[in-house]
């Protein structure tokens, strides 16, 4: 029993240092972003639509980031910005994990059909090469809303 004990706490850690450290990644995003206006006051955020469009958004997005969210980029880059934040914080601290993660998911997957695709004719195999920027996050974020990451190393009140 002791044995198993050991194993689970171990289990605790890896997870809670993986959900910690992918919110810090999340925080180094966002830190630009929100102090700064290049990215959405000064056309940053347009800037990186338009390249997804010229190379890498799957067709049925295409008339989504060209119909709404260049429309609405302004409150979109502040969405994305402050989301980012948002999502940081709260997997460093461990409150409210799963619904940060359940967003990061749903975030992670936008990013990936906006700004991943191969291309009509690739092979199977590429779709997934070519996700590898969001969907490894997407699969730690599934992770978090399906494990307990915030047993060990979050803020809890007492």
């Amino acid at each position: 029993m002791n044995n198993l004990h050991a194993s689970e706490r171990r289990n605790d850690r890896a997870i809670a240092f993986l959900r910690i450290a992918v919110g810090g990644l999340f925080l180094i995003f966002a830190q630009y972003k929100v102090f700064g206006t290049q990215f959405t006051l000064h056309g940053g955020f347009q800037m990186w639509i338009n390249r997804f469009l010229e190379d890498g958004a799957y067709p049925f997005m295409v008339p989504v980031l060209r119909g709404f969210v260049l429309r609405f980029a302004t409150p979109i880059a502040f969405l994305a910005a402050y989301g980012e934040l948002a999502i940081g914080i709260s997997l460093v601290l461990g409150i409210w994990v799963r619904v940060a993660s359940a967003f990061g998911v749903i975030y992670m997957m936008m990013l990936l059909f906006s700004s991943n695709y191969p291309g009509a004719h690739a092979p199977v195999w590429q779709y997934f090469g070519a996700s590898l920027d969001h969907s490894v996050l997407a699969l730690c974020f599934v992770a978090f809303v399906i494990g307990q990451s915030d047993a060990m190393w979050a803020v809890r009140k007492k």
